[in-house]
């Protein structure tokens, strides 16, 4: 009991402490565009039917289950040396919810009906953990098909050049070779792009139907500018795994406190009225019963007390499980970004590599196998900044969906 008012009071704390709003550079799908998308699907609308079955369930919970049962008996009776007498008994029974079973069941069913709205929520915010993977994958894949054309341009211009060189006696016949080999790699690096960025958009758009084809500049992404202890706090106090396991505590203390209260067993009330003698005496009565309890009551309390402390513990795990993954996933989103800010260094220094190489290579001070080399690298390097990139965003948007801070899932 004390451990379960404990967790109780480690979410109420956790709630209070993370109530101020977090405002950054996002970079991310509108929230009317998302929330639209994501009302559509499956696992959201599973969720929400969810809703109903958790409400239906309380309302079960709230009622009796005990129903009156009509009896009805007739019967003659033989008189020896008499005439037979008609006689007949009509009755109406019912068992009786005691008292604090009925607030016990009322607390199972309110819990019942946050658990269900408590996995809307989770369905909702694992919907738009895909939505956004996919999404950024796929600017990811577009931009990737921007670099390819932009290189394939450039080779081509540059086999153009070397082309009209050789003509003039200014290149050999093996730098024209190179050139057009590079050429050709180069298409074909350019139909990997243009294949992935397709698939990856009929992934999107397969999965979550009705978004926009709209292409955009794959966001830049910012570091992070609150410490471990905000988010921390921020996604503790809105974690919708562990807020379900609170609520699943909930349910198992009122069904401990249920099967506590079932030791005394619950009273049934018999009315009946009576014909017997053919008519000449009228009954009219009353009849109180009760089970004798066994010791198998007590032990259902005691097996209920059990589980109750065994779900407790598991809350607890499931907290410091969180916090774990929240230090490594701070951890990550911080370390990607100094990733992508050392990449996009090192392309830019590529990049610069390789501009001089074609000045000297127009001055004939480099070969072109020198300046081809440095085209891969800058490439290479530019691939790097991409994927680097994705993997920044991936984490610092994986924080914000994690701490309710984007696309208003409640």
């Amino acid at each position: 009991m004390k451990l379960f008012s404990l967790v109780i009071g480690l979410s109420i704390f956790a709630g209070a402490a993370c109530a101020e709003e977090y405002t950054g550079p996002l970079g991310l799908l509108p929230t009317e565009v998302v929330r639209q998308v994501l009302e559509q699907d499956p696992a959201v609308s599973a969720a929400r039917a969810g809703l109903d079955v958790g409400r239906y369930e309380a309302d079960i919970l709230d009622r009796s289950p005990y129903e009156w049962t009509p009896t009805v008996l007739g019967q003659r009776r033989a008189v020896q040396g008499g005439s037979n007498l008609n006689e007949w008994n009509v009755g109406v029974e019912r068992t009786f919810r005691l008292p604090n079973k009925a607030a016990a069941d009322q607390r199972i069913g309110r819990g019942m009906v946050e658990v269900s709205e408590i996995r809307y929520t989770e369905a909702l915010r694992q919907a738009s953990l895909t939505l956004m993977a996919l999404w950024v994958d796929w600017l990811a894949a577009e931009r990737s098909l921007a670099l390819a054309e932009k290189n394939l341009q450039s080779v081509q211009d540059s086999l153009a050049a070397v082309e009209k060189r050789a003509l003039a006696g200014d290149a050999s016949e093996l730098d024209v070779s190179l050139a057009r080999a590079e050429l050709a790699d180069q298409r074909r690096l350019h139909n990997d792009a243009k294949t992935l960025a397709a698939a990856a958009w009929i992934h999107l758009s397969t999965r979550f139907p009705g978004i926009d084809r709209q292409i955009v500049q794959l966001p830049k992404p910012v570091p992070l500018d609150r410490d471990m202890s905000f988010w921390r706090e921020r996604i503790l106090a809105e974690s919708n795994a562990l807020k379900v396991m609170q609520a699943q505590l909930q349910v198992a203390q009122g069904q401990a406190e249920r099967a506590h209260a079932d030791k005394i067993p619950d009273p049934s009330l018999t009315f009946f009225t009576a014909s017997e003698q053919g008519g000449r005496e009228r009954i009219n009565g009353m009849s109180v019963s009760v089970p004798i309890p066994s010791g198998a009551r007590s032990s259902r309390s005691a097996k209920a007390q059990a589980e109750l402390e065994v779900l407790s513990q598991e809350v607890m795990l499931a907290k410091r499980q969180l916090e774990a993954d929240i230090a490594s996933a701070v951890a990550m989103a911080q370390g990607t970004y100094d990733s992508f800010r050392i990449a996009n260094e090192g392309a830019e220094a590529m990049q610069r590599n390789a501009s001089l190489m074609q000045r000297a290579y127009a001055l004939g001070e480099a070969e072109l196998q020198a300046l081809l080399q440095a085209r891969r690298q800058a490439t290479s390097a530019m691939t790097n900044v991409v994927q680097t990139q994705v993997t920044a965003l991936k984490s610092y948007y994986g924080l914000l969906v994690n701490a309710h801070l984007v696309w208003d899932f409640d």
